[in-house]
Formats: C-alpha cells, structure tokens, sequence
C-alpha cells in the first residue's frame, strides 16, 4: 500500500511542508530510511540525521526549525511519536484485519454462549460457564478455564492460559504463553522441615485495555484477587505475584517482578529486571531504572535507582564514584602512613 504525504497530513490533522505528492510505503528509523519509507524525529537528540535521511517524508513537531535545508518532506504534527504510533495501528488493522469463526477442531462447553461476531482457532478450549464478550477473538491452542470472563474484543495469542475464575476486562491483548490465574506461591514450613501448600482460592481480576506480554504471568490469590488496573502493559517475562496489585496506566519492562501482596501505583515506570518485595507500596508516579531492587515503601513522584533502590539523583552521584574507589583507596593508604609517620 501506498499513500501521499498530503494523504496522511489529511488523516492526522497535520501540514505538509514540501512535495505533498511524494509516497510512502513502509516506516523506518530516521538514521536507516531509505526512499518510499516514512520515519519522525521526536526526540530533539536525534535530529542531526533528519539532514541526512533517506526518507521520502518524516514526521515532525509544528513548532520545529530547521537550521539547514532538509530534502525529505516534513509532516508538521503535534506529537510525531503518537502520530506514527496511531498510523502504524491504522496499518496494522488494514493488513491483519480481525479474524471470525470457529475453527475446527476446537472444544466450547455446552452452555457457553459465543457472539456472531467472536473468532476461535483450531485446539482452543472454552470451558463451562465461561463469559465471551463480543468480537473476543481466542487463537489456536489457547486454554480458556471454566468460569473466565473475557471482555469486548480482547484477544487471546495461541498457548495463553486463563485459568477457572478469572476476569478479563474488554480490549485486553493477552500474549503467547501467558499464564493468568496460576496458583500464587503459598507455602506453610511445617515442624519436619516440610512445606503444607496453602490452597489459592482467589482470582484474578484485569482491568480494561491492558496488555499483558509473552511468556507474562498473573498469579492468583490467596484470598481475594490480584489486581492489574487500566490501561497497564506488562512486557515479555513478568512476573505478578498473588494478591498484588497494579494501578492503572503503569508499564513494565521485561524481566521486572513484583512480590506477593506489594501494592504498585498508577502511572509508575518500572525498568527492567526490577525487584519489588513483597507487603510494601509503591506510590503514583513513580520511576524505577532497570534492574533495582525496592525493598521499602516508596512514596509518590520518586524516582530510584540501585540495589536497594535509593533516589535517582544520589545515586547517580554516588556513581561517579565507583570508577574511582582503587584510586581513592590507594590514596587513603599512603594518608595513613603519612599520619602513622607523623604520630611517631
């Protein structure tokens, strides 16, 4: 497919600045496109390549200058990043439009109740009493426990797993090879230096628009049920533990996990390969570099770096340090021998 810059400025509300007839095909990065690819320079650091682009046409802030000619046509938007972001789901949509049927073989309980509109592959399973809302589209392979509840037009990836009770909220995306609704980890020492398991009879309860990643699990309950808010996107190789809970429009990256019954504010960002122990709270707002570790409770509008986590900003200044600490050792040696010489 191809489309005009003056095309796409019309779907997005933007101004053409240059050849509005030129086309585009593909999207690239700006320091990688070639002719026919359209790319966008949000972030000012990189803005040396837009003289150097092999873009035909590159989205742009309204309100940027350049400071010498540039050849690719410029698409002035209020916001480049979004732009691409809802032109590439535009894209996607067209070229991956969703699926409907039922394709088989595949298993649906008696009783269970699926939309005209719903899409389930080959070797999924649907289980009694289970809830499909409309358009839900369940692929191939993926396992849908007795008494789980999927929301308007979430989709399940081939091998996710939801597990009995669980609720799923509408336009949720469930990745390949998640696991929601696993048994938490719940364990009593006994005097023999045994573990009883303590039986997890809660739920899991997933807010809409959420995204959960690949390989991504969401434990049960003990009691209750573990929360995951609107609008959160969990990346690849998470874990959630039981009872946990996450606010609304927090993201993850891959490899972060949370602790049982730890309670993670709205809006927060957590790096990858972050530890959050477990009975503590994390504040609204709140950013965590990759790979820390946060073992207090953490209030609103902090930033944290380290293990244990401590506030960004001192630990940068901590760390100009490190490459330091040989020399430094190295002079406080010769200062006590001078101080040793001295008291002789």
């Amino acid at each position: 497919m191809e489309f005009s810059a003056k095309q796409i400025a019309d779907t997005v509300g933007g101004t053409v600045e240059g050849d509005g007839e030129v086309t585009v095909r593909t999207f690239a990065k700006i320091e990688e496109a070639r002719a026919g690819s359209l790319s966008f320079l949000a972030n000012p650091k990189y803005s040396h390549h837009i003289y150097t682009t092999g873009a035909s046409a590159v989205l742009v802030r309204r309100d940027f200058v350049p400071e010498r000619p540039v050849s690719a046509t410029l698409i002035r938007v209020d916001d480049p990043y979004a732009t691409l972001a809802m032109l590439m789901r535009m894209v996607d949509e067209l070229l991956n439009p969703r699926r409907r049927g039922i394709e088989q073989p595949c298993y649906v309980a008696d009783g269970v109740k699926l939309p005209d509109d719903v899409y389930v592959g080959a070797f999924a399973y649907i289980g009694r009493g289970a809830v499909i809302g409309a358009g839900v589209q369940v692929y191939p392979q993926a396992y849908i426990g007795p008494g789980v509840t999927l929301g308007e037009g979430t989709i399940v990836y081939p091998g996710a797993r939801i597990y009995h009770g669980c609720k799923i909220g509408a336009r949720c995306v469930i990745h390949s090879g998640a696991v929601i609704g696993a048994d938490g980890f719940g364990f009593a020492p006994m005097p023999d230096g045994t573990y009883s398991k303590i039986p997890q009879i809660g739920r899991v309860e997933i807010a809409d628009d959420v995204e959960i990643g690949a390989n991504t699990t969401v434990d049960r309950a003990t009691m209750g049920a573990t929360v995951v808010g609107k609008g959160v996107k969990l990346d690849n190789l998470i874990q959630i533990a039981h009872n946990v809970t996450v606010g609304a429009n927090t993201v993850m990256a891959a490899q972060a996990g949370v602790a049982g019954s730890a309670k993670v504010g709205e809006n927060c960002m957590i790096g990858g390969q972050v530890g959050i122990a477990g009975h503590i709270r994390i504040g609204d707002k709140v950013g965590i570099g990759a790979q820390s570790g946060v073992h207090t409770n953490t209030p609103s509008q902090s930033a944290l770096l380290g293990t244990p986590a401590i506030d960004a900003k001192k630990f940068v200044r901590q760390s100009a340090y490190f490459n330091r600490l040989s020399e430094m050792a190295a002079k406080l040696s010769a200062l006590e021998k001078e101080i040793k010489k001295l008291k002789e």
